[in-house]
């Protein structure tokens, strides 16, 4: 394994490069997953959801190219995300502080609960971007790549963390982002892509952006019925 060659270096770069473009959305269901934690558990969450999510998705990126030959695979991942951000708004606003250890772990499933469905898309260009290395290198090139993304995460689920205390409507925004993804992944399935590619071209911003719109009305709905039982 020659680790001086360009290539190895070129797609480390574009590993790395996909990373930064695509863990906006992890730092977004990290920050949402643990907001409603003391202080002092909100860095615990964060840290060990963030280090427990990228080696699931070393993992995941090394078997991605089989596991998404299967249709309906993304339809049943974009269900799953679309009731993750619905649960996370109907938290909103929610005084009720949270103690013991057990809100950490159900923090941290959360968070890997999403990370698990939002990285699809994203262990694939992995993927694609580790194939053009020579074989032997491919898996340093996934764990240097990924691993790489642990800082990024945190500091962007921190940041946000900060700012949805100030501007709560960034809460509404996070679970408006997570439909949307939802609605994306829907419509790429492989059962129905090349129907929406053929016959509803430019459908597909539609259906992400309903996606959107069915997450917060659903979880402002679920948020006020939660208030008035309270």
């Amino acid at each position: 394994m020659d680790l001086t060659a360009a290539v190895f270096w070129i797609a480390l770069a574009k590993i790395i490069g996909v990373n930064i473009v695509l863990s906006g959305d992890n730092a977004v269901v990290i920050a949402m997953a643990a907001r409603n934690l003391p202080q002092r558990q909100q860095k615990m969450a964060i840290v060990g959801g963030s280090a427990a999510a990228i080696v699931l998705r070393v993992i995941l990126t090394m078997f991605a190219v089989a596991i998404l030959e299967y249709p309906y695979l993304k339809l049943v991942g974009s269900l799953i995300l679309l009731w993750i951000g619905i649960q996370l708004l109907a938290d909103n606003g929610d005084e009720v502080h949270v103690h013991g250890g057990d809100s950490i772990w159900v923090a941290i499933r959360t968070i890997l609960i999403a990370d698990l469905v939002m990285s699809l898309d994203n262990v694939i260009a992995v993927a694609a971007s580790a194939d053009t290395a020579p074989h032997e290198a491919r898996l340093l090139l996934l764990i240097l790549g990924l691993g790489t993304s642990i800082p990024l995460i945190i500091f962007g689920s921190t940041l946000l963390l900060k700012l949805m205390q100030r501007f709560p409507v960034i809460v509404t925004l996070g679970g408006a982002l997570l439909g949307f993804v939802a609605g994306e992944m829907a419509v790429t399935d492989l059962s129905v892509q090349e129907w929406f590619d053929t016959h509803m071209h430019g459908l597909d911003y539609v259906v992400s952006i309903a996606c959107a719109v069915f997450v917060v009305m659903a979880g402002s709905v679920m948020a006020r019925r939660k208030q008035a039982t309270t």
